[in-house]
């Protein structure tokens, strides 16, 4: 199991990101959160499956339609269970 924590800037909010990164989480079978920051951008922490976590990672660099990301940045790290039992939306 392991974690990624994300950081996306750019023009990503009011472009239905956190709605579609929780969509794509489902899909991929993740867990954790997604949120908007005051700072205009978005962060996400995933859990699960290293395959799924990667490609969770490559969607985001583009994000869903209408979105603009200028920036990410991803970390990586060694889970030994969830901590996370469903993909939320933080508000």
């Amino acid at each position: 199991m392991f974690r990624i924590h994300v950081m996306v800037s750019g023009d990503v909010q009011g472009v239905w990101f956190r709605i579609s990164t929780q969509d794509k989480a489902n899909e991929l079978g993740l867990t954790g959160w997604v949120k908007n920051l005051f700072s205009n951008a978005v962060e996400i922490v995933a859990e699960g499956d290293m395959d799924n976590l990667a490609l969770l990672a490559g969607w985001l660099q583009d994000g869903p339609p209408n979105a603009t990301v200028d920036k990410i940045s991803i970390e990586w790290e060694e889970k030994e269970e969830s901590e996370f039992s469903s993909f939320e939306i933080h508000r």
